[in-house]
Parts: structure tokens; C-alpha cells; sequence
């Protein structure tokens, strides 16, 4: 499978015995990652991930709860993507379809916990559903395919008790704990030692304490924000052919100006926001120009809708009764969706301000879902 990582790219000593102890363990591994913000989180699951896939795996399964800094999926989803290849750059994001994503709406977990707790519990059981098979012998699970789980950087407060509380869900047999080292920092750091333990330690999940690699943190912080920004204008640049030749974020709000929406039947498909009631009389009044979640609400009752993608809301005729949506979700797909989901996932403002143009409303040029 060729070597890893390869020599232009520089890891630390502590971070490579520890994902190699990981990769050398007896079973495939479950491995939860988690600390404090900006500390590298998902540098180390991703630099894990490829070595996986260098040195033992074929596949590995990835489920991403750090819904505003996403690895493999638009912002705001809670999401279960399956990689076979590796990404050799450990900075770039790169877009890759989930296996299930779930529509949280928001950048942060703060909004709503509960909820946040029960989408990653959701998804986490659709692993066990498709990737783990019952050993009747031993009358336990038996894993097949390796898991990687990456959080978010709030573990203060609700968000402590929320990431104990997958913690215990999940039961990896893994936890990578990374700290920050500087003096100044070492407040916002996760408790030593097995933290989410109520009693007695069994033995069955394996704890690595290892150091952020990262040193100017506020830095860090500063580009998460822009990062954030160009995961949305690349994931709706998808909209468009690889040779379309986009390269500014001017050019892709021209683009999306003029492309071509779909025409959706307000008739045929509920609306609902994830985190709060809007009355019927207003629900259209936020829904323009908006990023929304594309969902397939379940047959079964208690099942959590299914998302497929994100849309643009371009554009909404009461009278004609149809709503206008610009999403790279492709067409088979999309005849699924029968549920908007809004959120608060900010459209980046570079977007929306088109010189010459108001905002980006209904066009002629449309395509039918029905």
C-alpha cells in the first residue's frame, strides 16, 4: 500500500507511537478522539485514518460529530462516511459521500445537546447496524469495520457531560485524548485519566494522553472561521463541472446566479427548523436565500429523517405554490426528498452580494421535481 506518511509531511513522535499502537491492536478499533478546541483532533484522526488504510484496512469508518468544522460533509451534519483511499494532505478537506448524515442545522452543539446527543447516538447505532456483525458464541458484537469518532472542542460544562455521555454510548475501545501544553491553556484541557468512569476500571478501553502539535492557537482559531466559509461556497461549487474554471468566490456567486434551480411543489414536501417552532404564517419569511437540509422522513415512526445533502433556497412563488433550490444533490436522489430542514447555518456573505444583481430570486430556467 506504500509508505506513511510520506517525508514532506512531519509528525510528532508521541502521535505516531500512539496511532501506532492503535493500528497494531489485536481487533479492528473503535477510537473516539477528543480535547479541548484547536488542539489538532482532527489532524490526528485523520493522520490515524490513512494509517489505517496504508497498513491493515481496505475501509474504515468515519463518524463526524464536530458539526462546524466537518471533515468529509458540509457544515451542520452529523454524519457516517466509509473512506477507502487515503488523503494525503492532512490540512485539506475533502468532500466524500456519508453513508448517513443526520441534519443538526448549526456549527455547534451548544444550541441544542439533547438533540445533538441523539443524532450521534443514531448514527453510531447505524455502524453497528451495518458494520459489526453478532458473534452468537460469545453473544457480543464483533467489529468488521474500524471506527474513528471526532468531537468537538466543547468539553466544558453541558458540553462535558455530553461527550461523557457518548463516551459511555459508544464504549470504544479506544479514547485518544489530546491536551493543550502551553502553561496559559492548560484550564481548558479534559481531566486526566479515564474521566467518564463512574466506577471501577475494567480495562476494556485503552486511554492515550498525548500533547497538541499545534503551538499558536489563536491562530488556529482564526482560520477555523474561514474554513468554514470555504467548506460551504466548495461544497455548492459541486453544482457546477470540474472544468467550469471557478476559481474566486466572486465567480461562484455569479455562477450560482445563474444556474439552473429545481422547482419544488410546496404541496409535495413539509418544512420544518430543527430547533425551534415557527408558526405556519411564517415560516416562508426565513426560508429564502437560505441553507437548508434535503431529508427523507422515515416510514417508521421514531426514525430520525435521513439527509441527503444541502440546498440553496433560491427563490419562493407562493402564488404558483413552488419553492426554487440550487444543490449539487444529484436528481435521482433528490425525487427522494420529501422534508426541508432548517437550520442556522450562516450563507457566507460573499455569496449573496452579486454586483448588478438583487438577491439570487426565482428564474424562468427551472427543473421539475415531481
Amino acid at each position: 500500500m506504500g509508505s506513511y506518511p510520506p517525508p514532506d509531511i512531519f509528525i510528532p513522535e508521541e502521535w505516531s507511537q500512539a496511532a501506532n499502537s492503535i493500528v497494531s491492536s489485536s481487533t479492528p478499533p473503535v477510537v473516539l478522539v477528543c480535547g479541548p478546541g484547536s488542539v489538532g483532533k482532527s489532524t490526528f484522526a485523520r493522520y490515524l485514518l490513512n494509517l489505517l488504510l496504508t497498513t491493515r484496512c481496505k475501509k474504515v469508518a468515519y463518524l463526524d460529530t464536530d458539526v462546524g468544522q466537518t471533515e468529509f460533509t458540509p457544515l451542520g451534519l452529523i454524519s457516517l462516511t466509509v473512506v477507502y483511499d487515503i488523503t494525503p494532505d492532512l490540512k485539506t478537506k475533502y468532500l466524500k459521500p456519508s453513508k448517513r448524515s443526520l441534519f443538526f442545522g448549526d456549527i455547534s452543539p451548544k444550541i441544542d445537546p439533547s438533540v445533538f446527543l441523539e443524532y450521534v447516538c443514531s448514527i453510531y447505532d447505524h455502524y453497528q447496524k451495518k458494520y459489526r456483525t453478532f458473534d452468537k458464541r460469545k453473544n457480543a458484537s464483533k467489529i468488521q469495520t474500524p471506527l474513528i469518532v471526532n468531537t468537538s472542542g466543547w468539553v466544558k460544562g453541558v458540553g462535558y457531560e455530553v461527550l461523557v455521555d457518548m463516551l459511555k454510548y459508544i464504549g470504544p475501545t479506544h479514547v485518544v485524548k489530546i491536551d493543550l501544553s502551553t502553561e496559559f491553556y492548560k484550564y481548558k484541557n479534559l481531566p486526566a485519566g479515564k474521566f467518564w468512569l463512574d466506577g471501577e476500571d475494567d480495562g476494556t478501553i485503552k486511554l492515550i494522553e498525548i500533547d497538541s502539535a499545534l503551538k499558536d492557537r489563536e491562530i488556529v482559531q482564526k482560520e477555523a472561521r474561514l474554513l468554514r466559509e470555504e467548506r460551504i461556497v466548495a461544497y455548492f461549487e459541486q453544482c457546477f463541472p470540474s472544468d467550469s474554471g471557478i476559481s474566486t468566490h466572486k465567480e461562484t456567486a455569479h455562477s450560482l446566479t445563474s444556474h439552473c434551480p429545481y422547482q419544488v411543489p410546496i404541496a409535495s414536501i413539509k418544512i420544518r427548523h430543527v430547533h425551534r417552532e415557527v408558526p405556519s404564517s411564517e415560516i416562508f419569511y426565513g426560508l429564502n436565500a437560505s441553507i437548508v437540509g434535503l431529508a427523507v422522513e422515515s416510514e417508521v415512526p421514531g426514525d430520525l429523517p435521513w439527509c441527503l445533502g444541502l440546498g440553496i433556497v433560491r427563490g419562493i412563488d407562493t402564488v404558483k405554490g413552488m419553492l426554487y433550490v440550487i444543490t449539487p444533490v444529484p436528481f435521482v436522489s433528490l425525487k427522494k426528498v420529501n422534508l426541508l430542514l432548517q437550520g442556522d447555518i450562516q450563507f457566507p456573505t460573499d455569496l449573496l452580494q452579486v454586483q448588478g444583481r438583487l438577491s439570487p430570486y426565482i428564474s424562468e430556467n427551472v427543473l421539475n421535481i415531481t
